[in-house]
């Protein structure tokens, strides 16, 4: 279902009034990443839930849904002003090494917190890949693409957006590969 700004308000018209009536409001609930996404067809749902920590553990449990199948947003440096995201299963970790050669670049590090927003123009705890600043190349691990459905963020804290991984690849044009660390 693509969620546009009129079928949701008649939606949140019909809902009670809650901690996030007012924040919706000023938000319109219409973040870069689903305008983006609304532009390309992609069809999405989007889930929202009270931010009270960052990570994806939480936003997981937040909203019910398998923490292996909520996708992390790292922004990693690849040196030379060049950047990356790691759309990551969010109960693994990122294996730097193995991005790099994705990415045919020497050596990888996790971006600091103000370079990610600075470079995505949102807040960490609410990147998306969707819609950044700046448009950067993204690597999608491949253990994702075997679920039907996956949860990313959609670019605000306490927002998610429940897609096909196809859709993310898709939308994004990204590279799908083995990046996460191997269990020893």
């Amino acid at each position: 279902m693509v969620l546009t700004w009129k079928s949701f308000l008649k939606i949140w018209k019909t809902q009670p009034e809650n901690k996030y009536r007012k924040n919706l409001r000023d938000a319109k609930m219409s973040t870069r990443a689903i305008q983006y996404l609304n532009k390309k067809g992609i069809n999405i749902k989007v889930v929202e839930y009270e931010h009270d920590e960052k990570g994806a553990e939480f936003a997981a449990r937040a909203i019910g849904f398998p923490l292996e199948r909520t996708i992390k947003t790292l922004v990693v440096d690849l040196g030379n002003k060049k950047y990356s995201f790691a759309l990551m299963p969010g109960d693994k970790q990122l294996a730097l090494k193995q991005l790099a050669k994705v990415c045919n670049v020497k050596r990888a590090a996790m971006a600091d917190t103000a370079t990610a927003e600075r470079l995505t123009g949102y807040l960490v705890g609410g990147i998306s890949p969707f819609g950044a600043k700046q448009n950067l190349p993204a690597v999608i691990e491949k253990d994702l693409m075997k679920y039907d459905r996956v949860a990313i963020n959609a670019g605000q804290r306490g927002v998610m957006l429940i897609m096909k991984p196809g859709d993310i690849v898709k939308a994004l044009d990204c590279d799908v590969a083995r990046i996460v660390q191997q269990q020893r």
